[in-house]
């Protein structure tokens, strides 16, 4: 046995699924010295809760990224000193390999290729460990008595085990050529707690839950070899520690399960008669009938299997009892034959016949948009669906956030038109999206007042048609042609309170209720947003005092007060266009919805943007302050100050800086680049 490897910093990749999320918090757990990094683009089968244990943890960071990016995995090997990486990043539904193969081949072996190359050109990996699976060997005889060793011959039989047996030729090939330190695992199939349901056992406990049919494909004579996931996790930590350069480890058991015994144990939980509850419908392309794998070599290691069939069937269906909602909408997963195509940033949309009369448990399907991200063609078909085009429809071209919208959708080549019609008016906002035909609607037209909000107070009909009726006739169009609409609104609709004083960092939740009141502006925004709660195609983005490394515009917040004779110094939630409006773009690729706070996590002080704007721009600026009830008496209108609590936009996405963080490296630090190439040249 090889001694014992302790790893430093261990990269972990797909680690918010299901199998990684177990490794990683049992690490995390149990080595309190070793650095965690995850990396993981939050796709359909993937969640931030499966790391909830761990995430409060010192020695755990987590990074939203693709491992298709090379510059990313090479940034992140240098930075975060990597010696240690556990792949688990893959495509790994059979049924969706059939309906949409190229993905796998991207993720699984083009993935691979490039976290190897990345390893090959730091040269500081001292572990590689690939996670495999037991598929690759392809089908095993009914009647072997010895398992597949790991040594077997490769023949995989569908496009899954097919990339990832490519993907083990890459590693094994970085092992020899270029002495990259490999580990190879194949797995049985795994089951437990938080699991995505479009794998077998989670998809049968929810549907037993709600007493629905359960689908069997074929007979139901096919045999499975299943293990708890804390089980798996332990073999990994086992695999980690003790675990030999250049060798594969079957992580299995001799315990063998048809799915028709699998199906009727649930049923029996749930004290269902499976006999009236199980259906037996079309199998798949083709469906192995058997995998056995022989698991000798990692018992050697002192592995072995401690939970009980029994005991982890319990233990998941329990799990699933208490977080029935933990994935949200599933119904796509839940059909017979889900052939969910990954397309990342795109909102899978079912067009599935609708099945909920047959029998088989499925909810109805409909063209409505919903949150699960997953696309389901109809099984009349056997061609994949084609990728959904992106294109936009932006209203607000001349203001300052459409146009800026209009550019990033240039440079990330987005397909875009401006709208003609003005907001109001039904028949031209109809017009536009007939002829523009687009996926997605962002409203970036409004009435914020000429030169400010004191313009409203004198323009309350022009503010009303605009803020009010306009932004609800656009929605209700985008309703009526299942259009996402992707509204800029305003979070100056509170102030600080009794509730939410000043200086605590208590700040505004999205479900809280608008209390300020002081401006004629911030009353129509108020009233929309509230109307706009009964809308469900709408994305609320609440901005807060925009700024953006443009300090020629006059909108720009700091543009402004550095040009204002006196400043009030109170601290405020901000927004960072060259930040957030990215993020509003791929939060419409998602498909989100309802109420967010769109401002960098924090607050900041108007002192506090003056000071950087001194050392970072203008040494010799300086400023004046007065008071609140100063400012009153030369301003038409109140202003609104208040903190928002921006935690729901930072958990949807985890690399969103602090807004003073985020201050310093979009405005100040590219603008004193160029203040210093203007002065020295």
């Amino acid at each position: 046995m090889a001694n014992k490897y302790t790893p430093k910093n261990i990269l972990i990749t797909g680690a918010a699924g299901f199998i990684a999320s177990h490794v990683c918090n049992r690490l995390i757990r149990n080595y309190p010295d070793y650095k965690i990094v995850v990396l993981d683009k939050l796709d359909y089968c993937s969640s931030l809760k499966n790391l909830d244990p761990s995430r409060l943890s010192p020695n755990f960071k987590f990074i939203k990224g693709d491992i298709a990016s090379a510059d990313l995995v090479h940034f992140i090997l240098q930075t975060e000193f990597i010696d240690t990486i556990m792949h688990f990043a893959a495509q790994t539904h059979v049924d969706n390999s059939f309906g949409n193969s190229f993905e796998f081949t991207k993720n699984n072996i083009y993935g691979t290729h490039v976290l190897l190359e990345a390893c090959k050109v730091t040269g500081q990996i001292k572990r590689f460990i690939h996670v495999s699976t037991d598929e690759v060997y392809g089908e095993t005889d009914e009647d072997a008595v010895v398992g597949n060793h790991e040594a077997s011959q490769l023949l995989p039989t569908n496009p899954y085990s097919a990339t990832k047996a490519g993907a083990e030729m890459l590693v094994m090939a970085y092992g020899r050529s270029y002495g990259l330190p490999v580990i190879t695992t194949r797995g049985n199939n795994v089951y437990g707690t938080n699991q995505f349901p479009e794998k077998l056992i989670p998809k049968f406990i929810l549907l037993a839950m709600n007493g629905k049919i359960l689908p069997i494909h074929g007979d139901g004579s096919n045999v499975r070899s299943y293990l708890y996931c804390e089980d798996v996790a332990e073999a990994f930590e086992v695999i980690l520690h003790r675990g030999e350069v250049g060798h594969v480890y079957n992580i299995g058991t001799k315990k063998e399960r048809r799915v028709f015994d699998v199906a009727r144990d649930i049923c029996r939980l749930f004290n269902l008669d499976p006999e009236s509850q199980i259906k037996f419908v079309e199998n798949r392309p083709f469906n192995d009938q058997r995998y056995f794998l022989d698991d000798q070599k990692l018992k050697s290691l002192g592995w072995y299997e401690r939970t009980t069939w029994e005991e982890g069937l319990k233990k998941t269906m329990e799990w699933y009892v208490s977080n029935p909602d933990w994935w949200g909408d599933v119904s796509g997963a839940l059909l017979p034959h889900p052939r969910m195509l990954m397309l990342p940033g795109i909102e899978r949309r079912f067009n599935a016949p609708d099945t909920s009369n047959s029998g088989l448990g499925s909810a109805p399907v409909t063209n409505k948009f919903n949150q699960s991200r997953m696309l389901v063609p109809s099984p009349k078909h056997n061609i994949p669906s084609q990728k959904p085009s992106l294109k936009f429809l932006i209203y607000g071209r001349t203001g300052w956030i459409g146009g800026l919208l209009g550019k990033l959708c240039e440079k990330q080549g987005i397909p875009f038109e401006y709208g003609k019609g003005r907001l109001e008016q039904h028949s031209q906002l109809l017009d536009d999206i007939q002829t523009v035909k687009p996926t997605h609607v962002f409203n970036a037209a409004g009435v914020t007042g000429r030169p400010n909000v004191d313009w409203c107070e004198t323009h309350k009909p022009e503010t009303i048609r605009t803020n009010v009726v306009g932004t609800l006739t656009l929605a209700d169009i985008c309703r009526e042609h299942d259009l996402l609409m992707i509204n800029y609104a305003t979070g100056c609709i509170f102030e600080y309170d009794a509730t939410h004083p000043l200086g605590t960092g208590v700040g505004f939740k999205e479900e809280d209720k608008p209390n300020f009141t002081g401006s004629f502006y911030s009353k129509t925004k108020a009233v929309v947003e509230e109307l706009l709660r009964e809308f469900d195609n709408v994305c609320t983005l609440r901005v807060r005092m925009p700024i953006s490394s443009d300090l020629s515009n006059p909108r720009n917040f700091i543009t402004k007060i550095t040009r204002y004779n006196k400043v009030v110094d109170i601290s405020n939630s901000m927004t960072i266009l060259d930040e957030l409006l990215p993020v509003s773009i791929e939060m419409a690729k998602r498909n989100l919805r309802g109420i967010w706070n769109f401002t960098n996590p924090g607050v900041v002080s108007h002192n506090e943007i003056l000071q950087m704007y001194k050392d970072y721009i203008d040494p010799n600026f300086n400023w004046v302050n007065f008071s609140l009830q100063e400012q009153a008496k030369v301003i038409v209108a109140p202003r609104s100050n208040n903190e928002l609590d921006a935690s729901k936009l930072k958990n949807e996405f985890p690399e969103l800086l602090s807004i003073k963080d985020s201050l310093i490296k979009y405005v100040f630090e590219p603008n004193r680049k160029t203040f210093a190439w203007e002065l020295s040249n």
